[in-house]
């Protein structure tokens, strides 16, 4: 699905920076509303071309008075006025608004910076039925303030400082809000998000899973035509496994599913999806052992950017080769590859406004994304692109997708290699990481918390220890254990395991691994970190 075959009533999210911008755009779609995120620097032809009903300024750590700050780009106020789109900026958003239309914005005094709270002055849209003088608690996190308001607007909320918290201009269709409405420090964000986007803007809550499928149908049958065949790669993951059955309902025996093993697989990773795939899901997969190729291409290679980029290449050599074999078989060549591409897979690997980049974040360059040679022969199919991973498994249950396996936790595409820090040819990397990470998988399914947990994986580190083991002196390898909760894998916290259950993994680990002597637990959240090592 492409961005202009969504829905007229859309809510566009413009993104100048904020770590919080991805949450606007699943709030709002957990409002039955669809939303998308483009960069706040966007041609104008970019937001015209999606035709928005709303419009929402996001966040960002930058300063409307500093040489180079991301701005929406010439052309946007005459356009939002004359399409009667309403616009809501949120903290650097609302800032753009003020200063772009003649108010003033000046260095605060006092900064505000965490929980606030704000008082209301003027009953309005934003905070429904809330009454002059109503307070709420909010997060704040700005230190520029609104010093002059632009002509016609007024002012709906202060701080308890007497900062300007919320703001409104109902002829010209503009809001703002100078905290953060999207994360749950503000308990009342979501209840002013839906009173902003229903009664002020008068927006359908139409939006349904059901909806995209069978709109995503179409486009792959309009894509693919009524004879052309189709390649999926299959990691043995949910998001390909999602997009293989979606697509195999639009074309049928036409889509031919290829699993690769690349030697960066877990424990018995191999044997165990394609008896997934033959048994629960009744796709037709080859599997093409390609170990070899890939961990000659690695071999001493260290960098994970670079290792994605390899592995990237990689994959779609082994891919064009299935390609031609199957041109021999069925006298037509597949055109098109389907790669179970995610949403924030595309916004990672976005640059980020005011950064001067044009090139992919170095969050991650996601081998579906950042890591594809530009010689590729084969044309994309990306149907689950605009969806998040909680999006994703909804979409499988409609597609009837077995709930145990929608339920599995996230695997990367270029697999162990960046979960091994370092060089993963080297010495037993993999053979000691796989192993840990069964134990430690294992013991979690026992335990009863798989499905608490959003991903649980083992790093190998690029580290020996000193230890004891049998009464000798050993000098051996270190390993991280990492598990996280999220929604969608934009943030994440650690998981809080009891303190017996840690001993008892890191107790099965050293006295089962050889050449393991030392067990640590990241307990770092997203951000400031990312959910993989790399």
């Amino acid at each position: 699905m492409e961005p202009q075959n969504v829905a007229s009533n859309l809510v566009l999210i413009m993104d100048f920076g904020s770590q919080y911008t991805h949450l606007i755009t699943r709030r709002i779609r957990k409002l039955s509303v669809f939303s998308l995120c483009i960069s706040g620097t966007s041609p104008l032809k970019s937001i015209t071309d999606l035709d928005p009903s709303v419009i929402i300024l996001s966040g960002g750590p930058h300063s409307v008075h500093t040489d180079g700050a991301p701005c929406f780009p010439p052309g946007f106020i005459e356009y939002v006025e004359a399409n009667n789109v309403f616009v809501l900026g949120i903290c650097y958003g609302l800032q753009l608004i003020v200063q772009k239309l003649g108010g003033e914005v000046r260095v605060g005094e006092k900064q505000e910076y965490g929980r606030m709270e704000i008082t209301v002055e003027k009953a309005c849209g934003l905070f429904g039925s809330k009454a002059v003088g109503d307070k709420q608690s909010v997060w704040m996190s700005h230190g520029d303030e609104v010093a002059k308001l632009p002509d016609g607007f007024v002012v709906v909320a202060r701080s308890q400082q007497g900062s300007v918290a919320a703001i409104e201009n109902p002829s010209k269709r503009f809001y703002g809000l100078q905290y953060h409405p999207e994360v749950t420090h503000s308990p009342e964000g979501m209840e002013t998000l839906y009173h902003f986007l229903f009664n002020v803007c008068g927006v359908t809550a139409d939006w349904k899973m059901q909806d995209l499928m069978e709109e995503e149908i179409k486009v792959i049958k309009g894509m693919v035509g009524p004879e052309g065949h189709v390649i999926c790669a299959l990691s043995g993951g949910v998001d390909s496994t999602v997009a293989a059955t979606l697509v195999h309902k639009a074309i049928g025996d036409r889509l031919h599913c290829v699993f690769v093993d690349n030697g960066l697989m877990r424990y018995k990773e191999g044997k165990r999806v394609m008896e997934t795939f033959e048994r629960d899901l009744h796709l037709p997969v080859t599997c093409v052992d390609a170990t070899e190729q890939f961990l000659s291409k690695l071999k001493g290679v260290v960098d994970p950017e670079t290792k994605r980029k390899i592995i990237g290449r990689e994959f779609i050599r082994v891919f064009d080769d299935f390609a031609q074999d199957l041109k021999h078989k069925l006298g037509n060549k597949p055109a098109f590859l389907v790669q179970g591409t995610l949403y924030p897979d595309v916004i990672e690997s976005c640059p980020p406004p005011g950064s001067g980049r044009n090139h992919s974040h170095t969050i991650k360059s996601h081998h579906n994304v950042g890591g594809l040679p530009k010689d590729m022969k084969l044309k994309l199919i990306e149907p689950l692109k605009l969806l998040f991973k909680d999006e994703v498994r909804e979409l499988g249950r409609i597609l009837n997708v077995p709930d145990a396996f929608l339920k599995r936790h996230p695997f990367p595409g270029p697999g162990l290699a960046v979960r091994v820090l370092g060089d993963v040819t080297e010495g037993k990397a993999l053979e000691i990481l796989r192993q840990v990470d069964e134990i430690f998988i294992q013991s979690i399914k026992e335990a009863g918390l798989y499905d608490s947990i959003w991903q649980a994986f083992a790093v190998f580190l690029p580290i020996r220890s000193v230890g004891v083991q049998g009464d000798q002196r050993t000098h051996s390898h270190v390993v991280a254990l990492r598990a996280v909760t999220s929604q969608d894998g934009m943030t994440a916290d650690w998981y809080y395991f009891e303190h017996k259950f840690l001993d008892d993994v890191a107790r099965k680990i050293c006295n089962s691994v050889r050449g393991v002597n030392r067990v640590v637990q990241d307990i770092t959240a997203k951000p400031p970190s990312t959910i993989e090592w790399e």
